[in-house]
């Protein structure tokens, strides 16, 4: 062997150990990073930052790991992130870094949320939106609902989600940032809520007409409003609600609020598959639990806006809402307790509007009656707006605060008052007419 193949043996035999060396520390550095990555158990409890007493049902996040706290507050966690971020209804949401020593305690600070709803345009509007915040501000309100989905499936921002350029959701945009419009609405110290309107939306269902519900001549079916529905049963068609939640909750809002969570209130209608009560409630409770699951890490709030009368049947109500089931998915159930909504009153009391009052409370009593073994909170929608279904009366003072009243002394953790218009003024919001506590 030559001296120069002597010394490439030397190099190669170099160059393999160094290897084997660069090996074995890459395994032992996967191995740590292994470790990390699954992390180490950890235990705690949550408690209320004002009284210290346990909160039960608190959902606790670390990485990819989601715990809830037991009837004693108290949790185990295998914390595979750097935080720990916690909430419980009726609490602010927090993150709360990890403390060294076997157990943690996390205060959460009592939040009683109530407020106020603009629209799609209302947001976008300086002349709606304006006066809403004056009105808050002098009412003492400290929660606004706003249109991330709407109604016509608008969506007000320049959502990077392709499917809604492709459809033309966001042709009409009044927001230009959205995360600038949150975090200033925060600084403010108000709650924010964005509303995700699901299973309306004519155009989702225009583009892709496999996904929507139809008539029974093959075209689509139309609600009373001349708009189209995509069928709950088209599981292929809900990622896209839950990806505008998501940019929703990724723009730093506390709250997702999904609305038309639910079948039409038709009759005749076709979908993917036959209408019975127990695949209706399936469709809309598999619905919520994947978009839970989508937005778990992002320490949001979910809610549902509900039929009122759900509250008070025991079946779906037809439409796939059944009450004791929706309890068990989301943090808050918000009934839309309008009064010209109950078209049949409720029991004792026949006509609506000259019991705004009852209307709220005797609902809302009987929905946490059934769902008292639940965690779930209830913020209800009250009518801001005009009747259009009995006497047409205006909904003033002493109709709202009615309202407002009924939500409080019933044990709601707060209330949204709804106006499609977007136009609000104080009147029965002001402490010393509805009683708020």
């Amino acid at each position: 062997m030559s001296e120069d193949e002597s010394q490439v043996m030397r190099s190669s035999t170099t160059l393999s150990r160094r290897a084997g060396r660069c090996s074995l520390l890459s395994v032992l550095l996967l191995l740590s990073a292994s470790a990390w990555a699954w992390g180490a158990e950890r235990e705690g409890s949550v408690v209320d930052k004002q009284t210290g007493a346990p909160i039960s049902g608190a959902t606790i996040t670390s990485g990819d790991q989601v715990t809830f706290s037991d009837a004693e507050g108290k949790f185990h966690i295998e914390s595979t992130g750097s935080s720990l971020l916690v909430r419980a209804a009726g609490y602010g949401r927090i993150e709360a870094g990890l403390e060294d020593g076997d157990s943690q305690v996390v205060s959460l600070e009592p939040l009683r949320t109530e407020g106020l709803y603009l629209t799609v345009y209302g947001i976008g509007a300086a002349s709606l939106r304006d006066p809403a915040l004056a009105v808050m501000k002098a009412a003492g309100l400290n929660t606004l609902v706003i249109d991330v989905k709407g109604d016509r499936g608008l969506i007000p921002y320049a959502s990077k989600v392709p499917l809604a350029a492709e459809i033309g959701a966001t042709k009409v945009r009044t927001v230009g940032d959205l995360a600038g419009l949150v975090a200033g609405l925060k600084a403010k110290g108000i709650y924010t809520i964005g509303r995700v309107v699901v299973f309306k939306d004519t155009l989702l269902a225009q583009a892709r007409p496999q996904w929507a519900i139809h008539n029974a001549n093959g075209t689509l079916w139309h609600d009373r409003e001349g708009l189209a529905w995509i069928d709950p049963f088209q599981t292929a068609a809900q990622d896209y609600a839950i990806s505008i939640a998501e940019e929703a909750a990724a723009a730093g809002f506390d709250e997702i609020q999904f609305d038309y969570i639910r079948f039409p209130d038709a009759t005749g209608v076709v979908l993917a598959k036959a209408s019975t009560q127990p695949d209706r409630v399936n469709a809309i409770i598999g619905f919520l639990g994947a978009a839970r699951q989508r937005l778990q890490r992002y320490n949001v709030f979910i809610s549902a806006d509900i039929f009122g009368y759900v509250a008070w049947n025991t079946n779906d109500t037809f439409i796939g809402q059944k009450l004791e089931e929706l309890a068990g998915v989301v943090d808050y159930l918000s009934p839309m307790l309008y009064p010209s909504g109950f078209q049949f009153g409720i029991p004792g009391h026949r006509n609506p509007v000259l019991s705004p009052y009852n209307i709220v409370y005797d609902t809302l009593t009987e929905a946490m009656r059934r769902t008292a073994a639940s965690p779930v909170r209830y913020r209800p929608w009250l009518q801001g707006f005009p009747d259009y279904a009995f006497d047409r009366r205006k909904f003033g003072t002493a109709e709202i605060s009615a309202q407002v009243k009924g939500a409080n002394r019933a044990g709601a953790i707060g209330w949204m008052l709804w106006n499609p218009r977007n136009v609000y003024t104080t009147d029965g919001l002001m402490p010393e007419e509805s009683s708020r506590r």
